[in-house]
């Protein structure tokens, strides 16, 4: 699993070689038992969702993947077998996006399991694709499919009727259950959205948060607003069945975190070259908006032109 800049894992520090036309594109995430990841989930499935959530803000900066560093704090309830798998995961992962593991830190702890990553990319000189970079009249678009994530997430909670998580584990199918837990456990890093992003978009993060909050965000920094259609955001079959089971899920599908696809705002004379360079690269993009100058505030409308608003923006740690 180690990268030629990890020395085999023999050392305690790691090089990571530069050409001279290169910028280092450095992001951490760190996962907490019982906050970020249920105890009983697959050791597999976290180290996954460790990897990619950090790929995923790489991929949100156009980054090229280089390596990754780990500290992992493990609790004596993780015997010898749990490791072992949780290693087996994260070299799969590390594998299939080209990301070696380069060094880090094990240590115990008394308290939940804990890890952290810190990933590192490149990008070409001066081409990072900045959060701060919104422009009225550009586009904004949103990779692969909202909301599927947050609706696992709500079908794992242990909740009464008529709770929604109830309701829709009483409603769905077995494979409309099976695929929006999959994609709570297992985030997918748009990291093939990179070359599209770098030669197209103006402004680019990921959506770890909730689309919601993390529009509201991006547009914010920049000194924007936005208009949003919501009938525009794309769902996939299994939560347009949830949403039509109980609208509640509509909500929490824009609102809940965990998506880990890519908001970008796009001029319009580069709309139609930046959907062709998406396409190309096997990946869907959906534009759901437009920037508007003047405010910071972002609207949503339903398909009447009506105003939509939401209970919550986003999750929040604190």
């Amino acid at each position: 699993m180690a990268g030629p800049g990890g020395f085999g894992l023999r050392d305690d520090a790691a090089v990571v070689s530069l050409r001279p036309d290169e910028d280092l594109v450095v992001t951490v995430d760190a996962l907490v038992e019982g906050v970020h990841f249920f105890p009983d989930d697959p050791p597999e499935a976290i180290a996954v969702k460790a990897l990619g959530v950090n790929l995923s803000d790489l991929a949100a900066k156009a980054a090229e993947p280089t390596g990754f560093l780990l500290a992992l704090a493990l609790h004596d309830r993780h015997p010898a077998e749990w490791l072992a798998r949780f290693a087996e995961g994260l070299r799969a992962a590390a594998e299939m996006h080209g990301c070696p593991l380069l060094g880090g830190d094990t240590v115990r702890t008394p308290g939940p399991l804990t890890l952290s990553i810190t990933a590192f990319g490149t990008v070409p000189r001066g081409r990072m694709l900045p959060r701060t970079g919104a422009q009225p009249g550009d586009l904004i678009y949103v990779s692969g499919t909202i909301g599927d994530a947050a609706l696992g997430l709500t079908l794992r909670l242990n909740d009464d009727p008529p709770a929604l998580g109830s309701i829709l584990r009483a409603g769905m199918q077995a494979e409309d259950l099976a695929h929006l837990g999959d994609r709570y456990l297992r985030p997918r890093p748009r990291l093939a959205l990179r070359g599209a992003l770098r030669d197209h978009a103006h402004a680019g993060m990921d959506v770890s948060d909730g689309l919601v909050g993390d529009l509201r965000k991006m547009l914010r920094v920049a000194r924007v607003g936005g208009s949003i259609d919501t009938a525009r955001i794309p769902l996939s079959a299994a939560a347009q069945h949830a949403v039509a089971i109980d609208r509640r899920a509509f909500e929490t599908a824009v609102t809940g975190g965990d998506d880990y696809e890519i908001l970008a705002t796009v001029a319009p004379d580069h709309a139609l070259l930046f959907e062709r360079a998406a396409a190309e690269a096997g990946e869907r993009v959906t534009r759901i908006g437009q920037v508007l100058a003047g405010s910071d505030e972002v609207l949503f409308h339903d398909l009447s032109g009506s105003s939509l608003t939401f209970d919550r923006g986003s999750f929040q740690h604190f």
